[in-house]
């Protein structure tokens, strides 16, 4: 386990725009804002579309991370995560997770990693901008190179 205290700095509403594609509208945020370690402790979103992590498969290895996914339509979604920064390609590296109802099923569940959405109405997001310590994610090569968050320089 590690702990670390966290700086805050600056705590943002951002409400993104129907048609919206979420995370090139996230990007652009951070990057409009210069945020570039954080955490988004919820958000409440519609979705047009949404993928997420998931299988239907049985999987090979149920120990290793899952790379494909579920493509949902009409759905409401609850969420957070944390954002990290990736000083080789100077971008917002987020990691986001999210439970999501699909509407015409009679809001019937999925939670996983979200991977894409549109956004149908609207995404209510609270953003919290960390100032130190800094936090990125790279690739853990003894855990199928899953990138994990990581705290310090």
């Amino acid at each position: 386990m590690r702990s670390y205290e966290l700086t805050t700095g600056r705590t943002f509403g951002v409400a993104f725009d129907h048609g919206d594609d979420f995370f090139p509208t996230l990007a652009e945020f951070c990057r409009s804002n210069g945020v570039r370690h954080g955490y988004i402790p919820m958000f409440i979103a519609g979705f047009a579309e949404a993928e997420i992590v998931g299988a239907c498969e049985k999987l090979e290895d149920p120990a290793a991370p899952v790379w494909s996914k579920v493509h949902l339509t009409g759905v409401e979604a609850m969420g957070c995560g944390t954002l990290a920064y990736d000083a080789e390609t100077d971008t917002v590296s987020p990691h986001i997770h999210t439970s999501l109802g699909e509407k015409a099923r009679s809001a019937n569940g999925h939670t996983s990693h979200l991977l894409s959405a549109q956004v149908q109405f609207l995404v209510e997001m609270l953003v919290v901008e960390v100032i130190s310590p800094v936090m990125t994610r790279p690739p853990n090569p003894d855990l199928y190179n899953v990138p994990l968050l990581t705290f310090g320089a």
